[in-house]
């Protein structure tokens, strides 16, 4: 691809997306939208074949399958992509999806928490139920991951559903992702009415960090690629660690930041601030 064709993507990825009234209301009531034509099919088919380089590149899962427990076999993790790669920096970096974020949550500016790929292998298992602020030791709820698969998604490739409405329901915020909180929240989440329905090429969604989510099992031969980038709002602060992952977050994804300060590293730089 020509300079001046990467110069139009990186337009692409500035330029504002007119979010409406309806979709703003939708994400705070129910805890997350989907967006329909969000990116073009260009700038998905050039940025995602930088982050599956670097997925490849970096990944260091090489156990087969059927010796990972559900976590491994949920999904490849690979994080801040944006720390080790120009082209990928760009795409994370984007002031139209992160613009989106700040709209969504109603904030005057966002900061980048971390960016993370997620690529579920052909005939990779489920991703159970759970809510990713468990791991986040942040003051309040002004939080959201913008969710961004990088082919079309069947329901037979496992998109991301989620349990709507859930982001207001407080019970199972202490269970990590595991077999245990698929168990658990099945349960307790009997009574809210879930969405599961695939995305089309440019399609992205955004969910709140307590909105519980899930996403199941990869059928195809083919991964389902996925890029993610969570954001903080500017100006939320470090609390102090109630478990574990708390403590591990604190120190890959802010560190140097002291409890009470603003969620602030320089690893966390504002994406938009209006």
């Amino acid at each position: 691809m020509s300079q001046i064709n990467r110069e139009e993507l990186k337009r692409q990825l500035d330029e504002v997306f007119p979010l409406s009234e309806e979709a703003i209301r939708h994400f705070r009531e129910k805890g997350y939208v989907k967006l329909k034509g969000v990116l073009s099919p260009e700038v998905i088919e050039y940025y995602g074949a930088e982050i599956t380089r670097m997925v490849h590149l970096l990944n260091t899962e090489t156990r087969p399958l059927d010796q990972r427990d559900t976590y491994g076999k949920a999904f490849l993790q690979v994080m801040n992509i944006w720390t080790k790669s120009e082209v990928a920096r760009e795409f994370a970096f984007s002031r139209r999806l992160a613009r989106i974020a700040a709209e969504l949550m109603g904030v005057a500016g966002v900061r980048m928490y971390h960016d993370q790929a997620l690529y579920k292998e052909p005939g990779g298992g489920i991703t159970p139920w759970h809510a990713d602020q468990f791991y986040w030791p942040l003051s309040n709820g002004n939080t959201c991951t913008v969710w961004i698969p990088l082919q079309e998604t069947p329901l037979e490739m496992g998109p991301l559903a989620f349990s709507i409405g859930s982001h207001r329901f407080e019970k199972g915020r202490d269970l990590e992702i595991s077999d245990e909180s698929e168990r658990q929240m099945q349960f307790n989440l009997r009574n809210f009415p879930i969405d599961e329905t695939p995305y089309e090429l440019g399609e992205v969604s955004y969910h709140y960090g307590w909105t519980f989510h899930r996403a199941g099992a990869n059928k195809t031969d083919r991964p389902r690629a996925v890029m993610t980038v969570i954001y903080m709002e500017d100006g939320i602060r470090l609390i102090e660690p109630q478990r574990k992952a708390h403590v591990n977050d604190w120190h890959g994804w802010l560190p140097g930041v002291k409890i009470g300060e603003p969620a602030a590293s320089p690893i966390n730089p504002v994406l938009y601030s209006s």
